[in-house]
């Protein structure tokens, strides 16, 4: 049997590398193949919950809505742009709650729509709204940050737990120590969450991050606000000066 088509090795810790290497060089090809150039990332809770779920009012059902917004306005901005290129596609973690909202205000919108998935014990598949041909399952956590990195030009961080935060702070550091190069806005949308969960301030004062590490990031509760931020950016750093990738 040749060692490529052998499972039990593919499948031991020896082929580990080659495992690793398959979740950058696979969905590589994929995104080359249906023309992805960048995308707007898509962050947040994989508990808020649908219109069709909730069962009274919520924050997090309300952040659901307010994701679907932006997700299709900005598809719908996307298709205005000159053809030849899909550009500033909307991705998200593929599963339920903000990660659905995402994909499912893109899909409304009538545009393609990323979903990089993680294989997890507790939760389902992709989310029924994410384009067929992208959407990707991952082993490897960091594979699937690199790909969520790599291609974004815009990220919204909406509420959520460990999982959301550990990518914000991750996003955030390598911005601060310019292994990001390219202009990568950032909105934290919900400022009663993100002022409750984060104290920002607190980090200023005691000399832990500076002041003007403030301005790395918008934090908002308006859908226009963050809407117009993005695109403003986008126009600015990501079509007329394209922007350097990682």
């Amino acid at each position: 049997m040749k060692a490529y088509k052998n499972n039990d090795f593919l499948d031991s810790p020896d082929a580990r590398l080659l495992r690793i290497l398959s979740e950058f060089v696979e969905p590589k090809a994929r995104f080359a193949k249906n023309g992805i150039e960048d995308t707007i990332v898509f962050m947040g809770s994989a508990r808020a919950p649908s219109p069709e779920e909730a069962s009274s009012p919520s924050a997090l059902g309300s952040a659901y809505e307010a994701c679907r917004d932006l997700a299709s306005r900005f598809t719908q901005w996307s298709k205005t742009l000159p053809e030849g290129h899909r550009r500033f596609v909307v991705c998200s973690g593929g599963g339920p709650g903000i990660m659905e909202a995402a994909n499912r205000g893109a899909s409304e919108a009538g545009g393609i729509n990323i979903g990089l998935g993680i294989s997890l014990p507790h939760e389902q598949e992709n989310n029924r709204f994410v384009t067929r041909e992208l959407s990707l399952e991952f082993h490897y956590f960091f594979m699937r940050k690199f790909w969520f990195a790599y291609l974004a030009k815009a990220i919204v961080f909406f509420p959520g737990g460990f999982g959301t935060l550990d990518e914000l702070f991750e996003v955030l550091t390598l911005v601060q120590t310019r292994k990001i190069r390219k202009h990568l806005p950032i909105v934290l949308f919900d400022k009663a969450f993100w002022s409750a969960t984060v104290n920002f301030d607190a980090l200023v004062a005691n000399h832990t991050i500076a002041e003007k590490d403030l301005d790395l990031f918008l934090i908002t509760d308006s859908v226009d606000e963050a809407f117009d931020h993005i695109t403003e950016q986008l126009i600015r750093f990501g079509l007329e000066e394209h922007g350097a990738r990682l």
